[in-house]
């Protein structure tokens, strides 16, 4: 129906502050988008891979027009793992460097690649040796980033890239102090190293403006980029990263059977028009102030229960004291119908990522049953 809410078997309504972590910025089965889908499936759903689909292209163009800087190639894929994956092969495939540095905390998928400059153990320790050549220093601080480049030229290795989310997600929120993109941006430079920025979740609009980051070599996009009807997901770079062997033949990066699909293409473009049609970022931007102000107060009233709320547009998070009382909030969160989910494999953090076209009247609903709920564990708990 385009709004904020999913339904289940029984007609049990449920207002969604998860958003398929960060999947349905839209909206849920947003009709301007859905009618796009449809008619698309009614003229091509799947190409052929010998033949170039125009959509592709237009899709490129779009990307090129809303992205920052001179961001200007694209390479469509399936998930955001599979992003990833691409976006780290062309940076060995460009520069000939091996080693990635990342940051502890960080989650960029979980197939090989990702994984291994992914910063949980949670994940990478079940699959262990990944990518070997890959370290991590503290997400936030410039000087540790610094000093790992540094180390690595001093021993004479090559740097194909540094990863980054702007705003680490499923570590937490994690909002990096200011500055510090166009910091580790400034040392990339003086280094001669890419610098990929993962905007999977950040991106489309989700922070209060289209792109969290201001510049980059190589950015990730995907969740809200199918406008929460479609998968699809990919890279965009600058011209400089695209090298005339990959000019000449671009399977050499990889050949994804259905990445970049007639009907995954028209959502997105669909999306994109959405988007821009319905300043969604400035949606995300006052309507997550409005719904952060109410998770402090919150906060102010419940000091004991909360230690901090975080975050910027609707990609907002609160952190409790600890994992059992996060627990307990969002049983009782489930109970009020709003649906919400934890970060790190816990409920010590639960982070709120709804719809941006969620009505000021059911973000006062979500505000209120954060109040019922917190005074409920308080006196459940004590």
């Amino acid at each position: 129906d385009g709004g904020a809410y999913f339904y289940g078997l029984d007609g049990e309504k449920f207002l969604d502050c998860l958003g398929g972590f960060g999947i349905y910025t839209a909206g849920h089965s947003q009709p301007e988008i859905v009618d796009v889908v449809k008619a698309q499936l009614d003229r091509q759903g799947l190409h052929s891979q010998e033949l170039l689909d125009p959509l592709r292209g237009y899709l490129a163009k779009a990307m090129a027009d809303i992205t920052p800087g001179d961001l200007q190639q694209c390479f469509f894929t399936n998930c955001g793992t599979e992003a990833v994956e691409m976006a780290l092969k062309l940076a060995r495939f460009k520069t000939g460097g091996r080693w990635f540095i990342s940051t502890v905390r960080a989650f960029h998928g979980k197939t090989a690649g990702s994984l291994a400059v992914g910063g949980k153990g949670t994940y990478r320790e079940p699959y262990l040796p990944l990518v070997q050549q890959v370290t991590h220093v503290e997400y936030g601080d410039t000087d540790a980033m610094r000093k790992a480049i540094e180390n690595l030229e001093f021993v004479g290795e090559k740097l194909a890239a540094v990863i980054l989310e702007p705003i680490q997600g499923e570590a937490g929120v994690i909002v990096p102090p200011p500055g510090y993109l166009k910091e580790v941006r400034q040392l990339c430079d003086e280094h001669n190293i890419p610098l990929i920025l993962d905007e999977i979740q950040t991106g489309m609009g989700r922070t209060g403006t289209m792109w969290r980051c201001e510049a980059e070599d190589v950015m990730t996009f995907g969740k809200a980029f199918g406008g929460g009807v479609m998968p699809i997901t990919g890279f965009i770079c600058r011209p400089h990263m695209w090298s005339q062997e990959l000019i000449d033949n671009p399977y050499l990066l990889g050949s994804t059977t259905f990445g970049g699909n007639p009907v995954c293409c028209s959502a997105a473009i669909a999306t994109i028009r959405f988007m821009l049609a319905h300043d969604i970022p400035g949606q995300c931007r006052d309507k997550g102030a409005k719904l952060k102000a109410g998770l402090e107060a919150a906060w102010k009233k419940y000091p004991k229960l909360v230690d901090e709320v975080r975050g910027a547009g609707l990609m907002l998070a609160v952190e409790f004291a600890d994992d059992e009382i996060g627990y307990a909030f969002s049983k009782n969160m489930y109970a009020h119908n709003v649906i919400i989910a934890g970060t790190l494999n816990n409920s010590k953090t639960i982070r709120f990522e709804p719809t941006a076209v969620m009505t000021d009247e059911e973000i006062d609903f979500v505000i209120q049953a954060v109040d019922e709920s917190l005074a409920q564990v308080q006196a459940d708990m004590g």
